[in-house]
């Protein structure tokens, strides 16, 4: 008697789909690009305004408007995230990487831009998503500036530029389903190339409150947008080149090195949380 057996072909398993800590709603969504725009317009305007327009008129006065503005804004647009799903086992999870990406910064201050948060903060966003990931990135430089006396009218600037680089770290494809080296690879060369935007955006807040009248590099209200863009790029490489090349390898390197184990680490106590499973209660026992 032949017994016939049915041969099944082997198929990989596919990733489960990546839980959120934080699904981003309309009025997250809309609060954010609100911000942002704003954000950017305090960033840039030096390279848009004519010589003769209102804004370069009050160009002592705009950084710190402008500074105002996004201390007040920034906590908000991240208390509406958060209000749009930051459950309790999301908070932890929030406490726990904000104070540990918040210590890791201080280990590398004054010694040529190593700063291994940046890397933290990377990998996180990927695991836990854009919205957790500006809220994240927010929250991190709040703590770090408490924590090394870091507190200023950059501070803002910090936090909203913090926050963009961690939620693109979530905004990255694949996130369902790139595992292994090409996931490493990708998040290492986001890294390298976000700590350079970092350090750009935050040498374009901290260019403008600089005075024309003690440095040749600083900006100038009556030169125009095209030699403020010159004067932007002889600040950036007097000022900073070497500071954001160090930041930049510190990223990579760190990556590289424990992405992987980390990247695990992160998923798993993801998976355990269960952020997005729906909370029941049991009645009593009968």
């Amino acid at each position: 008697m032949t017994i016939a057996r049915t041969i099944r072909p082997r198929t990989t398993p596919r990733a489960s789909p990546q839980a959120r800590a934080v699904r981003l709603g309309p009025r997250s969504k809309a609060s954010l690009a609100l911000v942002s725009a704003i954000g950017v317009a305090a960033l840039t305007w030096p390279f848009f305004a004519p010589p003769k327009s209102a804004a370069v008129a009050h160009a002592q006065d705009a950084p710190w408007l402008f500074a105002g503005v996004l201390a007040l804004l920034v906590p908000v647009v991240a208390a509406t995230i958060a209000e749009s799903g930051l459950g309790p086992k999301a908070v932890a999870m929030l406490g726990m990487l904000a104070a540990t990406g918040a210590a890791l910064r201080p280990i590398g201050a004054g010694t040529a831009g190593i700063e291994p948060m940046f890397f933290l903060l990377v990998l996180s966003g990927r695991v836990l998503g854009p919205g957790f990931g500006f809220v994240l990135g927010c929250v991190t430089m709040f703590a770090s500036a408490l924590l090394t006396g870091g507190v200023g009218p950059w501070l803002p600037y910090q936090m909203l530029t913090m926050g963009w680089f961690t939620m693109g770290s979530g905004f990255l494809p694949g996130a369902d389903r790139l595992r292994g080296r090409a996931e490493i690879l990708m998040l290492t060369a986001y890294g390298f190339v976000a700590a350079f935007g970092y350090g750009t955006l935050m040498n374009m807040a901290g260019w403008t409150f600089m005075s024309p009248r003690t440095t040749t590099i600083a900006m100038d209200a009556d030169a125009g947008p095209a030699a403020n863009f010159v004067r932007f790029l002889a600040y950036c490489l007097a000022t900073s080149l070497g500071w954001d090349l160090g930041r930049a390898l510190c990223t990579l390197v760190l990556t590289l090195a424990l992405g992987p184990t980390l990247l695990k680490a992160l998923r798993r106590a993801t998976r355990r949380a269960a952020f997005e499973a729906p909370v029941t209660f049991d009645g009593p026992a009968g």
